[in-house]
């Protein structure tokens, strides 16, 4: 994944980094961490009418230079460019998101990154139950602590990967995955259907998630909800409150 636009030292000041630029581990981890805790998820662009641009250059300068956010193809294509910058190893996976009530075409899009030997799960952008650090492909039916959410990875005869979180006491399957590897291209459809078919979430109301180290806010039309370690807050907005709030809680500009 690359991108003319893509400076590794503009993106280390975009999330926040000054540690080491090194291809192990430890730097993997803090990089999603910096990233998820910078760079919200969301979906402006659709909101405004717009087909989401996959163009790499289009994806840097939209979160490097303008300081957006975007939804799973942008802030994990983003992320890919720095893995590719320090020379970590990376595929892009396809995957089935499994909330729903009815079987979902595989329209998520995640990162296993190689690393010191082993592959680890990252993503960056899923939204209110997405992962908060990186996940090793080899630590399955465990549970997984982040925070204050609480993850686990299976995996069936077959070789299908399935992440579940803990939501309300109770396990949810978030989405299911192979190891196939895809190409960028392969994500061309789905974005499309995201951004313009009238089932799509994204298209059907505003969806704005800021992860931070001691919970998240989740913008859903005009619902905002506060989540830390001690509970949820909800809150109801007025018409002309949400472009207060875009700008005030989450550093964005309506589209």
């Amino acid at each position: 994944m690359h991108s003319d636009n893509f400076n590794i030292s503009t993106y280390f000041k975009r999330i926040n980094y000054t540690g080491p630029a090194a291809a192990d581990t430890a730097t993997l981890h803090a990089l999603m961490r910096h990233q998820l805790f910078s760079v919200p998820f969301e979906n402006l662009d659709v909101q405004a009418g717009k087909v989401v641009s996959l163009a790499p250059d289009d994806i840097a300068d939209k979160v490097l230079t303008q300081g957006r956010g975007g939804y799973c193809y942008e802030v994990n294509g983003l992320f890919a460019m720095a893995l590719a910058a320090l020379g970590i190893p990376y595929r892009f996976v396809a995957a089935r998101p499994m909330f729903y009530p009815a079987r979902r075409p595989k329209t998520h899009m995640a990162l296993i990154a190689d690393v010191d030997s082993r592959q680890w799960l990252c993503d960056l952008g899923f939204g209110s139950y997405g992962i908060r650090a990186p996940m090793a492909l080899d630590t399955l039916d465990v549970d997984i602590k982040q925070d204050f959410d609480t993850f686990r990875l299976s995996r069936s005869a077959e070789g299908e990967y399935l992440l579940e979180a803990k939501v309300e006491g109770a396990w949810a399957r978030q989405y299911g995955f192979d190891l196939s590897p895809q190409e960028w291209i392969d994500f061309v459809p789905a974005n499309y259907l995201n951004s313009t078919h009238p089932d799509a979430i994204f298209v059907q109301k505003l969806v704005v998630v800021q992860h931070r180290p001691e919970g998240r806010q989740i913008l859903l039309g005009d619902v905002l909800k506060t989540i830390t370690a001690n509970g949820t807050e909800t809150r109801k907005l007025a018409e002309e409150d949400i472009r207060h709030v875009l700008k005030d809680r989450f550093a964005l500009t309506a589209a």
